[in-house]
């Protein structure tokens, strides 16, 4: 049994505002042709389709063109909603397109029904469990019947009764080979800074040990493409959707299945899109030197580390770098005053604080004209006050 796990597409999302829908929609023909070529007889697609929950009408347009092809390949389609989509408007029609061979698990009492696929070994059972978000769906999971106080609060228990009732389900059915679906954040996996963060100190994260005894279980959330344990594995977002991802090796995994329900994994590289660089230097050096020269066609995020704050910086940086989308200005030598703004301005008259200011934005202090251009306008506000409340 051949298996493409994919997931975290975020259809409808640009990266500082650069419109990525054509860096997408290679990545989606790329994935048709791995599913044609491999002879692929399932695509799992493990959640956050769309980048929102009312996805614009070209991202609805560029999934529904890509499920269609790799339906055409003559592989099954499993997908489960993720925390960023909306699983009612993802799940319409479900009914309809599971007659087709396109299976959508988006709602939490369908989690125990799995999408059975066969071959010369008999069947493969694949449970896709779609996001849960545990107060919202504690009443909806399979079992919770008898009431929502039976089934344990916060992700890990959620997600570890509904892993429960997998496992009753597989029992049941006799079926030895079983594959779990599932967004969430695993414990042991590393988050970059564009996902939504769906904890709260840690409480959103769900131990590994959860899935023990699962052939494979095909994660989706973290948007970098990681091993939790050999069975256990995110496929990572396809497109990098942060800086922070800069280092990423994108991609989806191509998984075999043996006749014991043990899987073999290999990575399947996505296409290289428009790489992202991080600069960080002087202006001067940014704009002249031959080292930056390779960076010239990238996505950057530039830090500038002049001592005072160049003018017009964005301007002259797009000259060399067109797709310049980030700018930060840290000073060098300089240490951040960690403090709030009530305790930096305690104690301290008005124009010290203006002249605080202008220090902080050029780094250098206020000229003598400057300083009696504020002068001359705080007497004047003080000047209205004491008029308006004498008036």
């Amino acid at each position: 049994m051949r298996l493409l796990h994919t997931s975290d597409w975020h259809l409808g999302r640009s990266l500082h505002r650069a419109d990525l829908r054509a860096a997408q929609s290679a990545f989606l023909d790329h994935l048709v042709d791995v599913a044609r070529a491999e002879k692929v007889d399932a695509v799992l697609v493990a959640g956050d389709v769309y980048d929102r929950a009312v996805p614009p009408v070209d991202a609805v347009e560029l999934c529904e063109d890509a499920l269609l092809r790799l339906h055409d390949t003559g592989a099954r389609i499993v997908l489960i909603s993720g925390n960023h989509d909306s699983a009612r408007r993802l799940g319409f029609g479900s009914g309809l397109l599971e007659k087709a061979g396109v299976h959508l698990r988006t709602r939490p009492g369908a989690l125990s029904r799995p999408v059975l696929v066969e071959d010369g070994h008999g069947p493969v059972a694949v449970y896709g469990v779609p996001y849960l978000e545990p107060d919202a769906v504690r009443g909806e999971l399979p079992g919770a019947a008898v009431g929502p106080d039976e089934v344990p609060r916060g992700h890990a228990g959620v997600l570890g009764h509904a892993v429960a009732c997998i496992r009753a389900d597989a029992e049941a059915r006799g079926i030895r080979r079983r594959v779990v679906m599932a967004h969430g954040w695993v414990s042991g996996g590393a988050a970059s800074e564009s996902e939504r963060d769906i904890s709260v100190g840690g409480v959103g994260q769900v131990p590994a040990e959860l899935f023990a005894g699962f052939g494979y279980v095909a994660l989706g959330h973290l948007h970098g493409q990681q091993t939790v344990a050999p069975h256990l594995r995110y496929s990572g977002s396809p497109l990098p959707y942060s800086f922070s991802e800069a280092s990423h090796r994108k991609g989806s995994w191509l998984v075999d299945l043996n006749a014991a329900g043990a899987a073999r994994v290999e990575q399947v590289p996505a296409p290289a899109g428009r790489r992202l660089s991080v600069l960080r230097g002087r202006l001067a050096d940014l704009l002249a030197s031959a080292a930056y020269e390779r960076y010239e066609h990238d996505y950057v995020s530039v830090t500038l580390t002049d001592l005072s704050r160049p003018e017009a910086a964005m301007d002259a940086l797009r000259a060399r770098f067109p797709h310049v989308l980030v700018l930060a200005f840290e000073p060098e030598g300089v240490v951040p005053d960690q403090r709030g703004y009530r305790a930096r301005t305690a104690g301290r008259d008005d124009l010290s604080i203006a002249a605080e200011f202008v220090r902080h934005v050029s780094n250098a202090p206020p000229t003598a004209g400057e300083e009696r251009l504020f002068a001359s306008a705080f007497a004047a506000v003080r000047t209205r006050e004491a008029e308006e409340a004498a008036g």
